[in-house]
């Protein structure tokens, strides 16, 4: 039977923040509300499915404690590869929507979702993993690099920190990790990447190093829908406006 748990951060975030785990298996798509089919069909690997599929499960029993409902919503992505939800087109709904994150890490999905107006990246990798020396210098420069060097047991914590702020940054891999440097020592950090102010912690969850970044930011993407929405809204504001200054021109 398929099971999840929360992981909760030893540090308290300043917004409602909710993570969870669950087991990566073999899943129905008919039984996995935010998967898309399309988007499935292109995985011609069963483990990278299964990933897929048990983040998505993962994603939408979230999003129910959160108190949503997931079937109202899908995931869209942005340029970038960024998820995010939004309402199914054809429901008019347009209240604000929590960000979210997904990973997958050594048979486990991730998620973690933050109030609406943040950004948040999760990342997770086995605390007893190890990453080769000549590897490096991909993940970090300078004086990081050196320091990296001199301290490999830092090098998993380093890199699932890099991955948390990218996802919270909501540009993956378009974010150069070696241009990301982290007081790593630190439990809980914060950083700063051009105007943006990205706060950090991490901490040790079933012999798991977990990451979770976020910041006051985030991106989301408009729908058709919005622009109607937005464009009824202006209209009716000058319908109003238009009644008013007849009935003021009617009795003068």
């Amino acid at each position: 039977m398929s099971s999840f748990e929360e992981i909760v951060p030893p540090h308290p975030l300043p917004v409602r923040t909710m993570c969870f785990r669950c087991p990566v298996e073999p899943r129905d798509i008919g039984q996995v509300t935010l998967a898309s089919v399309d988007e499935v069909a292109t995985f011609a690997i069963d483990k990278r499915r299964n990933e897929h599929l048990s983040g998505r499960w993962l994603l939408a029993k979230a999003l129910t404690l959160w108190g949503l409902e997931p079937s109202m919503l899908e995931v869209r992505r942005t340029e970038h590869r960024a998820p995010t939800l939004a309402y199914l087109p054809g429901l008019w709904v347009n209240t604000a929507l929590p960000s979210i994150s997904i990973g997958h890490s050594e048979g486990w999905a991730y998620v973690a979702v933050i109030e609406h107006g943040w950004s948040v990246g999760i990342d997770a990798e086995s605390a007893g993993r190890g990453i080769a020396a000549n590897a490096f210098d991909m993940m970090a420069k300078g004086d990081e690099l050196e320091w990296l060097n001199n301290h490999p047991e830092y090098a998993i914590r380093l890199w699932t920190s890099k991955e948390s702020v990218q996802k919270a940054m909501q540009l993956g891999m378009h974010l150069n990790p070696r241009e990301i440097v982290i007081p790593i020592e630190d439990s809980v950090v914060n950083i700063s990447i051009g105007n943006s102010k990205i706060q950090l912690q991490n901490w040790l969850f079933s012999l798991v190093n977990i990451s979770l970044a976020w910041r006051h930011e985030s991106v989301s993407l408009r729908t058709a829908e919005d622009d109607l929405l937005d464009a009824t809204r202006e209209a009716m504001k000058e319908q109003e406006w238009g009644v008013g200054c007849k009935t003021t021109l009617g009795r003068a």
